[in-house]
């Protein structure tokens, strides 16, 4: 599993973050996020939406990933 901390950073930064850790990690399957921006969960499930990734909740500032 990549590991990805974005916090302390401002949406969009954190799904650019992501995004370029999945392109990097194209073999991998599975990401975890950690971003304290609040407009992150809302950003991730459109992004989600848009991409075909699989997203889950797993702390107040933590979700995994899966492609």
């Amino acid at each position: 599993m990549i590991k990805v901390d974005s916090r302390g950073k401002s949406c969009p930064q954190p799904i650019i973050d992501i995004a370029a850790a999945m392109n990097l990690h194209a073999d991998e399957v599975d990401f975890t996020l950690r971003s304290d921006d609040e407009a992150t969960w809302i950003d991730l499930q459109a992004w989600a939406r848009m991409t075909g990734h699989r997203i889950e909740i797993t702390g107040d500032d933590s979700f995994v990933i899966t492609r």
